[in-house]
């Protein structure tokens, strides 16, 4: 009897102990708070999910985890049941009972959200910094008021600064509408120094107005917080907007100088206009397509490096085909320059017939190499992406190479000599006919590899170079016929007043604007911004 008396008091002793360690069982779930789940109204479900959250207890904290893992069932009657495998039992209860016809729970993404939210919050309290930093990150992407005494004492407990410093915000994310004032204050600084661009929606609400004309933010320093909080983003957002301007002007220049580069050499010495220029574009890309096709075929372990062949190959084939061009139709036109104009147009639509009977009608897609996939994050709302680098790159390094040949080599002393006076030049032994044809090969291969540096950025078809033609042509000219500098400074330009314009007027009208500006600028100025000496100069 002894033994039986002392079990009983051992018994409520640990009964005792439970109580003080468990208080959440002091408020055990009931039917009632987890009924309207089983019902229609989403308003009630989130009340309903928001005492679960409150109750922090084992049967409401499963019951969270079997919502979002859609194994929370609903009976005709109102039980909520969690589903286990084959089995179902009750939400409050505990017990097995028979699924019969019960439904799923049904959640729309904003109780989706706020279940999730719930479950990344149980994590603030783990030992483990990776899990808690997850459950921040989680947080941050959907922070729910509700969450806040959990984030609270996560916040007081927390002891790593990074993770501190992101509960902070946070907590602050979550205090904007409490209904202490000096909360909400120290919210918003804490908010606003975050300098993050998705905050704007969290400071709108507080200097917005009611219909009524009023504040829907009582305090007026929580009010003047916010809008300088605001500003800030505003110029955030601006420079971002700016630097994306300036780049993509660049980006678009870099290829305008890739295709009139070329243009630029041919023009200059010959004074050929060459409308057939923008297939040499077209022939280097699809020279790119076959090495890629190739080495995907033949070399698929070293397919990432595959523009190493590609830039040689453009070079080499569009090259060819100028030098056949140059040899066989426009050397019997010099001097005739609207018989030239109609030619080589002729010759383009020749070029591009061929192509689709070679190739087909339809684009072709030449894949980046993934050292050139993705791109870097430099300011917020601002990725510059790897393979517009990677032409912005390219394309100054064949300006040196072009300027490199004409200034350092044989052939660019006899192409500057040929460009300035081609009588004289003749007159001292220089063979201005071959001349002719080697620097038209050269501008006809640097417009190839203008066309292996374009693949990289959209698909490759036969009209890829009608697209560009003109641009390069106004490039040349507004820069200096046979000018490599003013070649580069018209390119680039070109770019960044096109890019600059757009975003008021769209990109047609940008286009006529640009127009209208050089013809302007040609009236003032008909030798362009870098005026050479050359034939009109020989009379």
């Amino acid at each position: 009897m002894a033994y039986s008396l002392s079990t009983l008091a051992a018994r409520s002793l640990l009964i005792a102990a439970l109580a003080l360690v468990l208080p959440a069982s002091a408020h055990a779930l009931t039917t009632d708070e987890v009924a309207p789940l089983a019902g229609d109204d989403f308003d009630a479900k989130s009340a309903a999910i928001d005492k679960l959250i409150a109750n922090h207890d084992a049967p409401s904290l499963a019951l969270l985890k079997a919502l979002s893992e859609d194994n929370a069932l609903a009976t005709d009657s109102g039980e909520v049941l969690i589903q286990d495998s084959d089995t179902a039992r009750d939400a409050v209860t505990g017990k097995t009972v028979a699924a019969g016809d019960a439904q799923p729970v049904t959640l729309n993404n904003l109780l989706r959200s706020k279940v999730a939210g719930a479950l990344s919050g149980l994590q603030l309290d783990s030992p483990d910094a990776e899990k808690r930093a997850a459950a921040i990150a989680a947080l941050l992407k959907n922070p729910d008021p509700s969450m806040k005494p959990q984030i609270d004492a996560a916040r007081a407990k927390e002891t790593v600064p990074a993770l501190k410093k992101r509960l902070d915000t946070l907590w602050a994310m979550t205090a904007l509408h409490d209904s202490d004032a000096a909360k909400r204050l120290e919210a918003v600084k804490l908010v606003a120094a975050r300098h993050d661009l998705e905050m704007y929606e969290l400071l709108r609400p507080l200097v917005a107005k009611k219909p009524d004309g009023t504040f829907a933010e009582s305090d007026a320093q929580v009010r003047e917080t916010a809008q300088q909080g605001i500003d800030a983003l505003d110029s955030i957002q601006r420079r971002s907007e700016i630097a994306g301007t300036l780049f993509a002007g660049l980006s678009l220049g870099s290829v305008l100088l890739l295709a009139a580069l070329g243009l630029a050499i041919t023009y200059g010495l010959i004074g050929v206009i060459n409308m057939a220029h923008g297939e040499f574009l077209m022939i280097g890309a699809y020279a790119t397509y076959v090495v890629q096709n190739l080495v995907q075929r033949y070399l698929p372990g070293a397919f990432d490096w595959y523009p190493l062949l590609a830039v040689p190959a453009s070079f080499v084939v569009a090259a060819l085909v100028g030098i056949v061009l140059e040899r066989l139709v426009l050397k019997h036109l010099y001097g005739r320059p609207l018989e030239t104009l109609l030619t080589t147009f002729g010759v383009s639509l020749i070029l591009i017939q061929a192509t689709r009977m070679l190739f087909g009608a339809q684009n072709v897609q030449v894949v980046n190499p993934s050292w050139m996939s993705g791109g870097v994050t430099v300011m917020q709302n601002l990725i510059l992406p790897y393979n517009r680098l990677a032409i912005l790159a390219f394309s100054l390094i064949v300006v040196a190479i072009a300027w490199a040949v004409l200034t350092k080599t044989r052939l660019g002393l006899f192409v500057r000599a040929v460009t300035q006076n081609r009588r004289m030049a003749a007159c001292v032994g220089v063979k201005t006919a071959y001349v002719d044809s080697y620097a038209f090969a050269f501008g006809a291969g640097i417009a190839g590899l203008g066309g292996c540096a374009l693949s990289q950025i959209g698909n490759v078809g036969p009209d890829l170079g009608q697209s560009y033609i003109i641009d390069s042509f106004m490039a040349v000219v507004l820069g200096g016929v046979g000018q490599l500098a003013g070649t580069v400074i018209g390119g680039f330009g070109l770019g960044l007043v096109s890019k600059a314009v757009e975003p008021f007027w769209g990109a047609v009208l940008a286009k006529i604007a640009v127009l209208v500006l050089i013809v302007l600028f040609i009236q003032k100025r008909p030798q362009g911004m870098f005026a050479l000496k050359g034939r009109s100069a020989e009379a």
